[in-house]
């Protein structure tokens, strides 16, 4: 079985954005539209929790990818590349954050 990045799986998605195959589920989430796509970001993400509380290894794999996927679709209905993401990451490296640093939880 082929090795598939996100990177590849962005391209994937975004090549069946631009060049719908009708039937497919990818054509299927950007015919809906926005709505439908933040629907299924917020339906895996409650699942990736729900696995993550059980002792299956495979389940939470299985719903990270799914999440993985329906991020991916959500990046490619806004234009957002993982470039830009990898950049964000990458800024946010070396900063530390000190806890008395921190507006949000001094108020606590």
């Amino acid at each position: 079985m082929a090795e598939q990045n996100l990177d590849e799986l962005y391209q994937l998605v975004l090549e069946r954005k631009n060049h719908p195959e009708k039937g497919s589920y990818t054509d299927y989430l950007f015919t809906k539209g926005l709505d439908k796509i933040l629907k299924k970001v917020g339906e895996e993400a409650t699942e990736v929790i729900v696995a993550a509380k059980n002792d299956s290894d495979p389940d939470f794999i299985l719903e990270v990818a799914d999440l993985a996927y329906h991020v991916e679709v959500l990046m490619a209905e806004r234009g957002i590349t993982p470039t830009q993401i990898k950049e964000e990451l990458a800024s946010r490296e070396g900063r530390q954050s000190r806890i008395h640093d921190r507006k949000d939880i001094q108020n606590w």
